[in-house]
């Protein structure tokens, strides 16, 4: 990705050798990258982000009519691009992203991502072209077919085997923020529970939680009235989380989040800096603003 997930500039590469060489990392997905060093700390590259991408965007079809809700832009690149840079800034580059409604427009922006981002030479007598490689990313993505109607819980169950048997991170495909992601693992891995949820204190029509000691005692997705910590996404999990969950049906802020409070197995990690989610068409023009602005506060990659 650009300014943040970036390579060093290479040279110049045709555009027939570059897709081969994007479709031998698809043939490589369930491989782990093992040999490279990362200066957050080799335990980095073992842990697997899901980002779920495949909902409807009901809220916003002023622009979701034509597009899935994370290919929305914000500063002319898709929210899911600025939600990758988040992880990648921290050094989590390999990504499992949970495709539904529209899926095939994410497909295509990442099949084109080199030719889209980078210039071109093209040949009109014989249609050959040049892809000029001045940018070139990191990491990959695995981009899985999870369902139209499958509820959140569910495609996070359908992304089981592509997350490995360890710790896994997640997060919505359609929310910023300057969240610690590192230290919101640190804090996981330090109270060995199955499950962590960043809260955050945003309007209420996101999920309550209550707390004593960081304990999660209270659950409740759109508390009606009130103020407090809210459900903010950026979740850590351990993979017997996956067992809380019965079926593509479920949605995971519902019985599996409540079963795991119940459970003493949820934790949360409070977060008082920026976050905004972009569910209507007033929220997509805020983070624009902020953008545009040069200040935006969930731009932690340089």
């Amino acid at each position: 990705m650009y300014d943040g997930w970036l390579a060093a500039p290479t040279g110049i590469g045709s555009h027939a050798s570059h897709l081969e060489r994007h479709r031998e990392r698809f043939r490589r997905a369930r491989r782990r990258p093992v040999s490279r060093t990362n200066p957050q700390g080799p335990e980095v590259w073992t842990v697997r982000v899901a980002i779920l991408a495949g909902g409807l965007g009901t809220r916003l079809q002023e622009e979701t009519v034509v597009r899935p809700k994370p290919m929305v832009e914000i500063g002319g690149k898709p929210i899911l691009w600025h939600i990758m840079n988040l992880y990648a800034a921290e050094g989590f580059e390999e990504f499992v992203v949970a495709l539904g409604y529209r899926g095939e427009a994410i497909k295509d922006y990442f099949l084109n991502f080199y030719a889209v981002n980078n210039d071109l030479t093209v040949d009109l007598g014989s249609g050959q072209t040049t892809v000029h490689l001045g940018r070139q990313p990191k990491g990959t993505v695995h981009l899985v077919d999870t369902g139209a109607q499958t509820m959140t819980g569910g495609r996070i169950k359908r992304l089981g085997p592509w997350l490995g048997t360890g710790t896994f991170l997640a997060t919505y495909g359609d929310g910023v923020g300057d969240v610690p992601i590192r230290k919101v693992l640190d804090f996981h891995r330090a109270h060995g529970k199955l499950a962590t949820v960043t809260a955050v204190r945003p309007p209420t029509r996101f999920g309550g939680l209550e707390s004593k000691d960081g304990l999660v005692t209270r659950f409740q997705e759109k508390p009606h009235g009130g103020e407090g910590w809210v459900n903010g996404g950026f979740f850590v999990f351990e993979p017997q989380v996956l067992d809380y969950i019965d079926g593509d049906d479920v949605p995971l802020e519902r019985a599996p989040l409540e079963r795991l409070t119940r459970d003493g197995q949820l934790m949360m990690y409070e977060h008082d800096g920026f976050w905004q989610p972009m569910d209507t068409l007033r929220e997509k023009v805020l983070l624009e603003e902020l953008w545009a602005s040069g200040r935006a506060p969930w731009k932690t990659w340089s």
